[in-house]
């Protein structure tokens, strides 16, 4: 019986060049909307760039509240997926992009484990037929508008790997898959240290806080 194969890959700085969360939020709720609350919230957003952890999160979630909250999840569901393909296309890495090429090739199962929306890492999930895709979830009220809050927890950190280890789970593999994961930064140290290989495709490569992981030699 033949072992099954998963490759996780994060999305912003992994698949994609640089973050996208931001840039999303100002296509949802304008640019100017978004830097006005952005500088109110300046201090606890630099804590947690630097801090990460339930900084990070936090932080993240206030501006959520801040500029999401009461809007209708379909219209920002639409818009999500027209950002998602544009990102993709705009900011997708090349070399990356093959390496998720050559595991559909092989016929591995492939999923994006990223605190990307889950809004738009669906668009992009299914732009490239991957087997699924795990994102930070957003809370919708029985009116059908977003809360502003998480559905669940920020997908960093242990949350990847909890995340990735319960989508297998679903999948009722006969053996324990070979896991291949790749990341870019600190919050997929988790994720790395759960997978079979693990692959740091940061651009600061022994510099950065995957250093301990190799390279894809592409």
């Amino acid at each position: 019986m033949e072992t099954p194969v998963v490759a996780a890959f994060d999305l912003d700085g992994t698949i994609t060049d640089g973050g996208s969360v931001f840039h999303w939020l100002e296509e949802i709720a304008g640019r100017a909307h978004t830097y006005a609350h952005a500088t109110r919230l300046v201090l606890p957003l630099t804590i947690g760039a630097i801090r990460s952890g339930r900084w990070a999160d936090g932080a993240k979630e206030r501006l959520f509240h801040a500029l999401l909250a009461g809007r209708s999840e379909a219209e920002v569901r639409e818009a999500s997926l027209k950002f998602g393909l544009e990102h993709l296309e705009q900011k997708g890495r090349h070399h990356v992009l093959e390496r998720v090429r050559w595991h559909l090739a092989q016929g591995h199962e492939v999923v994006i484990v990223s605190a990307s929306p889950q809004l738009y890492v669906d668009a992009i999930t299914a732009h490239l037929a991957l087997t699924g895709g795990l994102g930070t979830r957003l809370g919708v009220d029985a009116r059908g508008l977003l809360t502003g809050t998480y559905l669940g927890k920020n997908c960093r950190g242990t949350e990847k790997m909890r995340r990735l280890s319960e989508w297998i789970e679903s999948r009722n593999y006969s053996l324990p898959p070979t896991i291949y994961a790749y990341g870019n930064s600190r919050g997929d140290r988790r994720l790395l240290k759960g997978s079979t290989y693990g692959f740091n495709l940061g651009k600061l490569g022994k510099l950065g806080a995957l250093r301990h992981y190799p390279t894809l030699d592409i």
